[in-house]
């Protein structure tokens, strides 16, 4: 195929990939589920999964080889934007405001999955080291599969909060400021996983982590103060803060893929770096970074859902989704619950905090492809955690509903009990 012909091909391709993630994502939120529910089941509709099953194989004549590089591209220049977002909208304010309850909600319901999870990975390891044989110990499959159950979406729960008018509440507030708490925990751990697994350099794990840790010490300590005072004086730079912001996420993103870990850290870092005036981000910056994530999203779930087979499982798979559903939605649900109430929440708060941590979604997507193009996992095992991601996300809506309907039937003989009977004339 000629380059004329893949790029007529490669825009063909996202014509249909945003127009049906549109679609799929408009119709999730129809049935009370977060947008991203319906794109990322756009991205497994148009793989090997649902289209690819059809006659004349759909997928591979709507997906050459030969393009699949360019989509790959712009997936990663998605996730890398996306990141910088998470980073950027990141509110230390908001962290702390979540005090002990947070932070014991964020231990219990890390550490607990966590172990879990690092536990469980004993039992498939071998197929693990049939896909990296020079890791037989493992280490880096463990600490990846302890990420893998115990993170938390924290873009996703937020939505859910502000859609089921939870911001503010102290439930709301906690859960979000554990996911916060959470996610940080989760990325220092997998970064540290991706080095001990050495997938992209030939130097020491031990020096992937020193000169990530240099490179961040280096965008806090230097990179942002010179922006901060830049931005302040300069109207210029001023004016430029978006092409700024951008330029920073792909450069930092290019530097960590340098240093033997995935872009994604960089968009992380880069986010964590750019100043805010009084900590708010700027609107100029963050609508159209989140725009351009949004627009370009539907390409990640599309290339999610090429490496996404539910085929290639077989009855072993099933009993893998079952043990590993039940290590990631026990291990969030109980620790977190009971996390809240030793904090002080009542059980409905409680409840609330719980069901909203379980909410996996975009984050864990983005954790098992990263660990998919280290070779950390196959496609089998990264089949069973997707649908696990799956699973988690779309029980978070009627778990929730379930909650609230309870409290509401709690309250009603309270009501009831508590009206001031209305006597006939008469009889007062």
């Amino acid at each position: 195929m000629d380059t004329e012909a893949l790029v007529t091909v490669a825009i063909g391709d996202v014509a249909v990939i945003v127009v049906v993630s549109r679609l799929l994502g408009a119709a999730a939120r129809k049935v009370g589920q977060p947008a991203v529910i319906g794109q990322i089941l756009a991205g497994i509709a148009l793989g090997p999964t649902l289209l690819g099953r059809l006659p004349g194989n759909p997928t591979g004549h709507l997906f050459p080889h030969e393009v699949l590089p360019f989509l790959t591209v712009l997936s990663q220049i998605a996730i890398v934007i996306f990141m910088f977002v998470v980073g950027y909208e990141t509110d230390w304010r908001q962290l702390r405001q979540g005090g002990r309850a947070a932070a014991a909600v964020a231990l219990c319901a890390a550490l607990v999955p966590a172990g879990m999870g690092a536990g469980a990975a004993g039992l498939f390891h071998g197929a693990f080291t049939a896909v990296q044989p020079h890791q037989s110990d493992g280490r880096a499959f463990w600490m990846f599969m302890a990420v893998a159950t115990s993170v938390t979406a924290l873009p996703v729960l937020a939505a859910i909060v502000r859609e089921r008018g939870y911001a503010g509440s102290p439930a709301g507030t906690v859960a979000t400021a554990a996911a916060g708490i959470m996610d940080v925990a989760a990325w220092l751990v997998l970064a540290a996983a991706l080095a001990g697994a050495g997938h992209a350099s030939a130097r020491p794990w031990t020096m992937t982590l020193l000169l990530i840790a240099l490179f961040a010490a280096a965008l806090a300590l230097v990179v942002r103060p010179v922006l901060t005072r830049w931005l302040e004086r300069s109207p210029v730079a001023q004016g430029s803060q978006l092409t700024i912001a951008l330029g920073l996420a792909l450069s930092s993103a290019w530097v960590t893929a340098e240093l033997g870990l995935h872009p994604v850290f960089g968009g992380l870092l880069a986010g964590l770096t750019m100043p805010r005036a009084g900590g708010v981000p700027d609107a100029d910056v963050l609508r159209p970074m989140e725009q351009t994530a949004e627009l370009l999203l539907p390409l990640f779930f599309v290339t999610t859902g090429l490496s996404f087979n539910v085929g290639s499982l077989d009855g072993d798979g099933g009993v893998l989704l079952a043990l590993i559903l039940t290590v990631a939605v026990l291990g969030k649900l109980l620790p977190g619950y009971a996390a809240a109430r030793f904090s002080g929440m009542d059980t409905h708060q409680s409840a609330v905090v719980a069901a909203l941590v379980n909410t996996r979604g975009l984050t864990e997507l983005i954790v098992l492809n990263v660990a998919l193009d280290a070779g950390l996992i196959g496609q089998e095992l990264f089949t069973v955690l997707v649908l696990m991601a799956l699973i988690t996300t779309l029980m978070t809506g009627p778990l929730l509903s379930l909650i609230e309907r309870g409290k509401n039937r709690r309250k009603a003989p309270q009501d009831a009990e508590n009206a001031v009977p209305v006597m006939p004339d008469g009889q007062r």
